[in-house]
């Protein structure tokens, strides 16, 4: 058994939290796992780890080595793919995480572009709009969408996302357009169950601000199905304008309040600081960066979709 097998064991055991989750990721048994860390421990004459049926701990030795041991297989791992990267194309295999919609419409042809240039790799892909601990589940690399508030990951900007309110028409014909922020208080708000605040704050045209908690008709973790009920007539829908492009260009779906500002959102690529980056990840990242930048495609000409001032709740 090498020293580095032993290590890498002993690394991604504590990183992942579990012998299980760890064999998961390297691809072996969790007896496998459990023979490396007790070679390691034999060698070193030391209990590195404290075991029990439910959790693992480190001892004070475990947490010294731990420390040590992280930065020199990054070290390791950043000099191999850099000799490799020299003579040979890019092969392995990239995990990635990314919000269901978002995913299937705008990473998914990406992807296939992607490997169309780099055929020697290959995608494992948990698309889900549930939060993924990276490090955990083995993730090499996250697509998030939001403002971030794990300052633990490091984050790549891919690009910006705006905010907008809409409905379909039948419904405003029926409700009324609202003039101000405040006047969605007469609406229902078809809400994202994900989103941390149950009210929006807002920005008006002559930057004043405010606050308003809209009454929920429907609540789900999924935004098309929210457009989807928002083009049923169920309600308000305030959401990213990837979700709702669409259907605003359509005609099955009109922006209101366009004067106002929602917010901006970002679409960032993250990944843990422990985790090295490989030459795969890091040349993945930058395609993302180079086929986002500019106008993203989920953009909406405001000037164009506005509803009239004059209409009145």
């Amino acid at each position: 058994m090498s020293r580095y097998e032993e290590i890498e064991a002993f690394v991604r055991t504590i990183e992942a939290g579990s012998f299980t989750q760890a064999a998961k990721q390297l691809g072996l048994s969790k007896s496998a796992i459990s023979r490396r860390l007790s070679d390691l421990e034999e060698r070193l004459g030391t209990q590195l780890i404290l075991r029990t049926t439910r959790s693992l701990s480190l001892t004070e030795a475990g947490e010294a080595l731990f420390q040590r041991a992280v930065g020199l297989l990054a070290d390791w791992n950043e000099a191999e793919a850099d000799t490799a990267s020299e003579s040979c194309a890019l092969a392995g295999r990239i995990r990635l995480a990314a919000p269901l919609s978002f995913g299937v419409e705008y990473l998914g042809p990406a992807i296939l572009d992607f490997l169309e240039r780099h055929p020697d790799l290959t995608f494992d892909i948990d698309f889900s709009d549930r939060h993924i601990d990276l490090i955990s589940e083995g993730i090499d690399v996250a697509i998030r969408i939001g403002q971030l508030n794990d300052s633990t990951l490091v984050a790549r900007k891919l690009a910006p996302v705006a905010m907008l309110a809409a409905a379909s028409p039948a419904y405003l014909k029926k409700k009324g357009y609202p003039k101000t922020p405040k006047d969605l208080i007469n609406f229902t708000e078809l809400r994202y169950t994900n989103k941390p605040r149950k009210s929006w704050q807002y920005l008006g045209p002559k930057g004043e601000s405010g606050e308003i908690e809209i009454p929920s008709a429907l609540k789900a973790n999924n935004g098309t199905f929210l457009t989807e009920a928002a083009i049923a007539g169920q309600g308000i829908t305030i959401g990213p304008s990837f979700f709702l492009c669409d259907a605003v260009q359509s005609g099955k779906l009109e922006i209101i309040l366009s004067e106002y500002t929602w917010s901006e959102v970002t679409v960032y690529a993250v990944y843990p600081p422990t985790r090295h980056l490989s030459l795969r990840v890091r040349t993945w990242v930058d395609f993302l960066v180079d086929r986002f930048k500019g106008t993203p495609p989920w953009a909406i000409e405001m000037q164009k979709t506005s509803a009239a001032v004059d209409k009145s709740i």
